[in-house]
């Protein structure tokens, strides 16, 4: 019986702690998917999938002069040999290298089905079929060898593979990269061959050359899909940095196109010919109809695809009454027509990710192709001394020729002869051994003809081999001429337009309006023109605020002419199903919403993106409308609004949350804001956020609880800091047993607030009544109740010509004006305002600003 292995014997355990053995293999895990997966080489531009992808082809045949092979064929060897995951992830990946419209310089070519611009998908991979790109033959494997990089094995060891492919041109910045490791993340755009040859030869001349020639040099990003860059900032922050927005737009022209219904009748039509790198051009078709559908994108009347296989071209017929400079301009605003690239140059260098300004990235590359070339020089070199030697001794033998034939007259054994003509001439062993062996042939006039030219072409070599190994200049030289020698043969014209602000000269070739390709003819340096100003001149608006979520935008004559009939009457009951108009701001087209969620989240949305009411009695739009659907649909989303440039930098914003956290947070920090919003205040699960108003230093908050009590709190450094936007905040005031917060206000000493109990009771209260405490006392009370069933409903601010609604548990409001009440003290009960019948209570209260 075989004995039992015993793993807990002594020795056979070691003792981990649980932290530093997560932290250790996750370690080992992110460093993994960072250099074996995600980012690219500095070196040859490449993941290892694309590598393997290259490397296998290669060792198949597949060059630009054979047949093309089944893609399915392809991704066998590369997952049976180097690439241990999934199929579809290599197919992926090869579809990629293979698309015009994802790569500048595609490194594969395709035969079949390989996706469009359209977002569809490709071919499975049993049905199309690849080989090299005569870039990618060329510029990143007609070196390849043990002598010029260096191989390893592969994951099971029974195959070698390059470290890294000799890459004889930066294709980390012809083709771009995009990929996501463990905690960073790159994003390189791709650029135009020509200008970035001519910078390394310009570094390569001028190792110092200073960052304006450079960025004259490579003004920016050449995409694959055209299109036009709007500004150079970002450029120049990507440059200069490693990492920089670049905003990019979609290439717009204006044309009269006939409506169909007679020959007379033309209307304006934005014509769309290019789009935005890694835009789906029926995803945004899709996207501009349901905005024209919702009624948040007006002027368009039809909307039809007629790209065919010379170009893309989408219609966008206009109104009568639209004018299409506006149109455009929402069209830029609302859709990925406009977007921006975030450039982050993060590349795999000596093994260890990192960021990388653009000299880098291409001093990179000629650092790596010097050692190439040293490396391949050098095993030419070997080789060539080696063939010299024998052909030295092979002429050597054909002069004393009837000596050699004598000598193998008498020789024993081939063995024998060998050593005699080393004896008696010299000979080396491998230069006897190919004596020997040399062919009768040889003897012939012709064949010593051949072998002397041989000689002398290989002894020219060796001279310039040494030449070129031992002085550096030789060896740039040489570099630069291969350099040079790539762009005539791969250069193309730049698709991308750069438009700025500043006229600059930069070289790009023209580009038709129509069809967005590049025009005939010898590519100038052309003078790029400002950027045209689409911006649609501001308009003053009311944005008016209701009860139940909605938000109207009217014009300020439409606002005055309307609010008397849809506003009713002050004081009256209305029924909880009416709305009604709880605040009105003035406002501009050109400012931004800010709108603060209950999950704790800000929103920010244009003015100019909320639509202007169609009709007399248009009920607006939700307000939870104009957010992005991961906000919610529910209309109590939305906790509070306001417009960012009304408040200068020395506001700040004051949250509260229901169960009584409170923070104060500054304006900046919630700049730079995304369609996904920014976290405003962490909060815990079972919390929300009640109340957001700005604030600054030196005013002052007033809380109120159920029970009654007001907390009066200075807005100051010692009760409540600026805190970031991940913080949970302070406990404002410690609550006892059953009780919550019902209001917030921010007040001034000289400032009144009312309160309003749930069996009807309403008193207004100076400010100045109330203790001034210190953040997590209990406060003031406030209010003696008339029953010990009583509690507090709510407390507002008394705002001049303010009205406050009072929604009841019969789902009816009552109106209480605030005007007409006067003050009274915090000893009393307050007076009853309301006629509540015997069950019924005040649920809520919604203070009505004019």
């Amino acid at each position: 019986m075989a004995k039992q292995l015993n793993l807990l014997a002594k020795g056979q355990i070691v003792s981990t702690a649980l932290h530093t053995e997560m932290q250790q293999s996750y370690l080992e895990y992110a460093m993994s998917v960072i250099v074996g997966r995600a980012l690219p080489d500095v070196r040859d531009g490449l993941k290892p999938v694309h590598r393997r992808i290259l490397y296998a082809m290669h060792e198949l045949g597949l060059t630009p002069d054979r047949p093309y092979r089944k893609c399915a064929r392809v991704v066998g060897d590369v997952l049976g040999k180097y690439h241990p995951h999934g199929d579809q992830a290599v197919y992926d990946a090869l579809v990629r290298m293979v698309q015009e419209f994802s790569s500048r310089y595609p490194l594969l070519a395709g035969h079949g089905n390989f996706g469009s611009v359209d977002n569809d998908p490709a071919a499975a991979m049993r049905y199309t079929e690849t080989r090299l790109s005569p870039i990618g033959n060329e510029a990143l494997l007609s070196e390849i060898g043990e002598a010029t990089v260096d191989f390893i094995g592969n994951f099971d060891s029974s195959q070698q593979e390059p470290v890294v492919l000799p890459a004889q041109l930066p294709i980390l910045l012809l083709n771009g990269c995009s990929g996501i490791a463990v905690g960073m993340a790159t994003n390189i755009p791709p650029h135009n061959l020509g200008e970035v040859v001519d910078a390394a030869i310009a570094l390569v001349d001028r190792p110092t050359l200073d960052d304006e020639k450079l960025l004259q040099l490579i003004p920016g990003p050449d995409f694959p899909t055209g299109g036009e860059i709007i500004g150079t900032q970002g450029i120049r922050d990507a440059y200069r940095t490693g990492r920089g927005s670049i905003t990019m737009r979609g290439v717009v022209g204006v044309e009269q196109v006939d409506t169909g219904r007679t020959r007379r009748s033309r209307r304006s039509a934005l014509i769309v010919s290019e789009f935005p790198f890694q835009v789906s051009k029926s995803s945004w078709i899709e996207k501009v109809a349901a905005l024209v559908n919702q009624g948040r994108l007006e002027g368009i009347s039809d909307l039809r695809d007629e790209s065919d296989r010379d170009g893309i071209r989408v219609v966008v017929e206009l109104k009568r009454e639209a004018k299409p400079k506006q149109v455009l301009a929402q069209l830029y605003r609302q859709t990925p027509l406009q977007q921006n690239f975030g450039a982050i140059l993060l590349a795999i260098v000596d093994g260890q990710p990192r960021q990388l300004p653009l000299r880098e990235i291409l001093q990179q590359f000629l650092d790596f192709r010097e050692r190439t070339l040293t490396r391949q020089y050098r095993d030419e070199l070997e080789k060539t001394e080696d063939r010299l030697h024998l052909l030295e001794g092979l002429l050597m033998a054909l002069e004393a020729l009837d000596e050699i034939i004598e000598i193998l007259r008498g020789a024993a054994d081939g063995t024998t002869a060998k050593i005699e003509f080393q004896n008696r001439f010299d000979f080396s062993d491998r230069q006897a051994s190919a004596i020997l062996a040399m062919p009768l042939r040889r003897l012939t006039g012709l064949e010593r003809q051949n072998l002397q030219a041989e000689f002398e072409e290989l002894t020219a070599r060796r001279s310039q081999l040494q030449n070129l190994l031992n002085d550096r200049n030789e060896l740039l030289k040489a570099l630069k001429k291969e350099l040079r020698s790539f762009k005539r043969k791969f250069k193309s014209d730049r698709l991308t337009r750069i438009i700025s602000a500043e006229a600059q000269t930069v070289p790009a070739q023209a580009i038709s309006p129509k069809k967005g390709k590049p025009k005939k003819g010898k590519p100038d340096s052309a003078q790029i023109s400002p950027a045209l100003d689409l911006s649609v001149p501001e308009e003053k608006v009311m944005l008016e605020f209701t009860h139940r979520g909605y938000v109207r935008r009217l014009t300020p004559a439409a606002w005055e002419k309307q609010r008397s009939k849809q506003d009713p009457p002050r004081g009256k009951i209305l029924d909880s199903t009416e709305d009604f108009s709880v605040r009105v701001l003035p406002v501009k087209t050109g400012q931004d919403l800010l709108v603060l969620t209950r999950d704790g989240k800000a929103y920010s949305t244009k003015i100019a993106d909320i639509p202007p009411i169609g009709k007399r009695n248009s009920r607006g739009e939700p307000l939870v409308g104009l957010l992005p659907p991961s906000a919610g649909a529910d209309r109590d989303t939305c906790v509070e609004y306001f417009v960012r440039s009304d408040y200068p930098n020395t506001e700040q914003l004051l949250l509260l949350t229901a169960q009584g956290r409170i923070k104060r947070l500054s304006l900046e920090d919630l700049t730079n804001m995304t369609v996904r919003g920014l976290t405003a205040l962490k909060l815990k699960d079972d919390d929300r956020l009640f109340y957001g108003s700005m604030t600054r230093t030196g005013e002052e908050v007033a809380i109120a609880t159920t029970g009654g009590r007001v907390l009066r709190l200075t807005v100051d450094e010692e009760q409540l800091p600026i805190l970031g936007r991940t913080a949970q905040g302070y406990q404002v005031m410690r609550l006892r047993k059953n009780e919550g917060i019902v209001g917030c206000a921010t007040v001034r000493p000289g400032d009144d607030i009312v309160l309003v109990t749930k069996r009807g009771y309403a008193k207004r209260l100076a400010v100045g009544d109330l203790r001034l405490s210190n953040r997590g006392e209990i406060g003031t009370q406030a209010l003696q109740f008339a029953t010990k069933a009583d509690t507090l409903a709510g407390m507002v601010p008394a705002r001049r010509d303010g009205e406050v609604r009072l929604l009841t548990s019969r789902d009816r409001f009552v109106s209480l004006l605030l005007d007409p009440m006067r003050s009274g003290n915090k000893d009393s009960k307050g007076k009853r305002i309301a006629d509540l019948k015997s069950t019924e209570t005040i649920v809520s209260l919604t203070l009505c600003l004019p």
